[in-house]
């Protein structure tokens, strides 16, 4: 599952707008704005393909570990 603040948050690491991330994502830019922003649920297939794309350019994303989900990047060594 990725969630709103993960997305905007792994969008900010990668230097990412909106628009980069739904041409990448192969959804809309307003599927990824409603996201982000709360206003709706995408489908899982959806949610995986933003998923998908953000961990392609190197975004791992941290599970609930008792501070909260979140993201970091893969180490490019």
């Amino acid at each position: 599952m990725v969630t709103p603040a993960q997305s905007r948050a792994a969008r900010g690491l990668l230097d990412w707008s909106q628009a980069e991330l739904a041409e990448r994502s192969n959804l809309g830019q307003s599927t990824i704005r409603n996201f982000e922003k709360g206003r709706r649920i995408p489908s899982i297939n959806n949610v995986a393909a933003i998923r998908a794309a953000l961990e392609a350019a190197g975004v791992l994303f941290i599970e609930q570990n008792g501070n909260g989900p979140g993201v970091r990047l893969r180490d490019r060594k």
